[in-house]
């Protein structure tokens, strides 16, 4: 039998057509509840105040919180190659005391080579051109442009370089200006992701110079506990001395991806610096070891009750971090905020903590011994799925803990 041709046609369209697809709902934000606040690897900061409060001793505290450690006196006078300013375009160096204005060299100058200075200035404003740092000087109303070079150092008066009064300099980048007293300072282009940016690095004594403007613990704590911080801080820098990024052309990242350095507004901090830094100077040299050598003494804020793994967190084991019960982090009175928290995180930020185009369900699959997420499954529209663990989900999107549940999805 012969079909006729308008009725063949009309096979062929329904053989291939395709029924539409329901629309997927992609949740517009992500809520979540949970405790603590950061990684919960080695000493627990809340939990050495608990301690201190209850009467535990500085070693005390350090040896709960991590495994089959020491604490003894190391050489601590090493000095140690601070960030203070990464991936910058611009930055600004002014000197606080007019009459003795900043020394500006070409180079990296060491400690012997204070003869090769060639400008003196009130200020220095700093801008990447290319491959090179171009320096603009100003003293008093006249300013001056200097020849470019890939490298800058800067000193003042008062510090182990430069003998006079007293001198603090003021660092201005990313619209935060910071008070630095002591070292030098070098004003290094490295080449970047991004292009060639500035690096900021500040060349301090670790055992005073620095460590006395570490910001990682409030200065009126109890002291057990400002002590054990102090050496915790100390171990920390020793075992990332002489370790050269050339990314941040230092030693270590003056802020919380390391320990945060406030250069020398933490020695000035109204009534409380002064204890700190008596602190850090009566436990000079004291230091954490396993076998000898300073271990990577990680700290944070409060847990979810017991602290974590290296392994658990990064992947990395570390034979001095250990699971232990925390009491203090969930002490209402001593950690109101994070005792229970909840946070909103936005579907852009879920997504590209998974690097997927968007996430229809988030999924956690596993928890560790400690308390915190394992592992955390995303799927997109898509169906494709990917697995984070909970550290990396937390550090990703900026939630506070890794010590968390999934609460809800809003579309």
């Amino acid at each position: 039998m012969r079909m006729s041709r308008k009725f063949v046609a009309l096979l062929l369209l329904l053989s291939t057509f395709t029924p539409p697809a329901f629309a997927v709902d992609i949740p517009t934000e992500f809520s979540f509840h949970g405790s603590g606040y950061g990684h919960g690897v080695g000493l627990s900061q809340m939990g050495a105040r608990f301690m201190a409060l209850s009467g535990q001793t500085s070693e005390q505290i350090l040896k709960y919180f991590y495994k089959d450690v020491a604490i003894e006196t190391l050489d601590d006078s090493k000095i140690l190659r601070v960030n203070i300013g990464h991936l910058l375009s611009t930055a600004k160096i002014a000197t606080t005391l007019k009459t003795s204005p900043l020394q500006i060299s070409q180079g990296e100058v060491g400690a012997q080579n204070a003869d090769s200075v060639f400008s003196n200035a009130d200020s220095i404003s700093f801008s990447i051109v290319g491959s090179t740092v171009s320096p603009r000087i100003t003293v008093g109303k006249t300013t001056q442009l200097l020849s470019r070079n890939r490298i800058f150092t800067i000193r003042w008066s008062g510090t182990r370089y430069l003998e006079g009064p007293d001198t603090v300099v003021s660092v201005t980048h990313t619209g935060l200006t910071q008070k630095y007293r002591y070292g030098q300072i070098q004003v290094r282009a490295v080449k970047s992701a991004s292009g060639y940016r500035l690096e900021l690095t500040n060349s301090v004594r670790l055992t005073d110079e620095y460590l006395w403007g570490v910001s990682e613990m409030p200065s009126y704590w109890p002291l057990a506990a400002i002590e054990a911080q102090a050496i915790a801080s100390r171990t920390y820098a020793l075992s990332k001395a002489g370790i050269y990024r050339s990314a941040c052309d230092c030693d270590l990242y003056g802020e919380i991806s390391d320990q945060t350095f406030l250069g020398y507004a933490k020695e000035i901090e109204k009534k409380f610096g002064v204890i700190w830094k008596d602190t850090v100077t009566r436990t000079a040299g004291l230091t954490i070891t396993q076998a000898g050598v300073p271990i990577t003494a990680y700290f944070f804020s409060s847990s979810g009750g017991k602290s974590e793994l290296a392994l658990n967190a990064w992947g990395s084991s570390r034979s001095y971090t250990q699971i232990v019960e925390d009491p203090g982090s969930l002490d209402l009175t001593l950690n109101p905020r994070f005792v229970s928290w909840d946070r909103k995180v936005s579907q852009s930020i879920v997504a590209a903590a998974f690097l997927l185009p968007d996430v229809v369900t988030l999924e956690i699959l596993s928890r560790n011994e400690s308390g915190t997420v394992a592992q955390i499954q995303a799927t997109s529209s898509g169906g494709a799925s990917v697995i984070l663990r909970g550290e990396t989900f937390r550090s990703r999107t900026k939630i506070p803990s890794a010590y968390f549940d999934l609460v809800s999805v809003q579309n």
